[in-house]
């Protein structure tokens, strides 16, 4: 696992030590995930990272990833216990338009397993955010016609 010390931001403010995202290894921890998982799903087609076939088609520039890794480090640190701030739409809002099915949000949280995995975040702490990011599914998903398997 990845650990950091001084998992906080300035003011002095950090998260409990028994936070998921203090056990993570805070937020330079959680940066190194959400790179590795951004650009495994942008590579993976059962994922459909520029929403082809939606009225939101995304193409992706680099200044758009580094927003949205922005955001997804935002969002999973204060998901996750955090002291970081996350500064983003809600996830339907988020979402709307994109047209995501129950089978990409499946392919991307596999995705984001195998991150966790590659990254050697031990089993608990990867099974509690997996849990974490499971609760978003119902905002997310737009289109349920591709039945998931979770």
């Amino acid at each position: 696992m990845l650990a950091v010390a001084g998992c906080g931001r300035p003011g002095g403010e950090t998260a409990p030590r028994d936070s998921l995202y203090a056990r993570l290894g805070g937020e330079a921890a959680i940066t190194a995930v959400v790179d590795d998982f951004v650009a495994r799903g942008a590579a993976n087609p059962a994922v459909n990272f520029s929403r082809e076939g939606s009225e939101r088609r995304w193409a992706g520039t680099p200044e758009q990833v580094e927003k949205l890794k922005r955001g997804l480090v935002q969002f999973i640190c204060r998901a996750t216990g955090g002291p970081r701030k996350y500064e983003g739409r809600d996830m339907r809002t988020v979402h709307a338009g994109m047209n995501i099915t129950d089978a990409e949000f499946d392919a991307l949280a596999d995705d984001l397993r195998a991150s966790l995995d590659k990254l050697n975040v031990p089993a608990r702490e990867r099974d509690e955010l997996m849990a974490i990011v499971a609760t978003t599914r119902t905002d997310i998903v737009e289109n349920s016609g591709a039945a998931s398997s979770r």
